[in-house]
């Protein structure tokens, strides 16, 4: 049986949909880039600090800093910044889940994002009723890719670690998921690319219904 984690934010959920409205406040077809390149780069730090600070206030402070730096309305800023949990899923998502529902598979997501902005996430994009559980970092009070968030979601789903396969468009996700014990299967989204270190995934995929016939095609095999 199929036993999937998802991240949320890129793979399933399209950040681009705020790239109109951040160009519009900050006058940069970059500023949603830069922000959330900033936000996962002080995730980064603080996680490989052994510290932790909610995946919120991570990209409440990148965004005020960014507004600051601009001469901006910090106030304004940190509402755009909200606006992340509206955005719309890809256009291969839907189907991609649709197909691995109906092979059968269990699938949850597990995301830096604290629940309440996850589930927020996943109703309003249309897609919460494919996953039987939103799990958050916070619940481990560490964000990926720290072991803790992989091997808490493995026991929320009563597998063993070594039987759940982390679904993501990142490649530090797909690295810290295997490190901790799981399997990858990695969407290589444009723009994104695996780490230059450590053992590649069994599947990766341009899209997200490519890697779930891939994975659905393995557990046939396996059968």
């Amino acid at each position: 049986m199929l036993a999937l984690l998802f991240d949320v934010n890129e793979t399933l959920l399209d950040l681009s949909a705020l790239d109109e409205p951040f160009t519009e406040f900050f006058g940069d077809p970059e500023a949603r880039r830069t922000w959330f390149q900033s936000v996962l780069h002080t995730a980064m730090a603080v996680t490989a600090a052994d510290d932790y600070v909610s995946f919120s206030d991570i990209g409440a402070a990148a965004i005020r800093q960014l507004a600051d730096a601009r001469g901006l309305p910090v106030d304004e800023a940190v509402a755009l910044a909200r606006r992340l949990q509206d955005l719309p899923p890809h256009p291969d998502v839907v189907p991609a889940l649709t197909l691995l529902a109906e092979a059968g598979a269990r699938m949850a997501t597990l995301t830096n994002s604290p629940a309440p902005v996850v589930q927020n996430q996943l109703r309003n994009a249309g897609i919460s009723d494919y996953f039987e559980a939103a799990i958050s970092c916070d619940q481990v009070h560490a964000l990926k890719p720290a072991p803790q968030p992989y091997r808490h979601a493995a026991d929320v789903l009563g597998l063993p670690i070594g039987e759940v396969t982390l679904v993501a468009a990142h490649g530090w996700d797909i690295h810290g998921a295997q490190a901790a014990g799981a399997r990858g299967a990695f969407v290589a989204r444009p723009g994104q690319r695996l780490l230059p270190v450590g053992q590649p995934p069994a599947i990766t995929g341009p899209d997200l219904l490519d890697v779930a016939r891939q994975l659905v095609a393995a557990t046939e095999r396996g059968k």
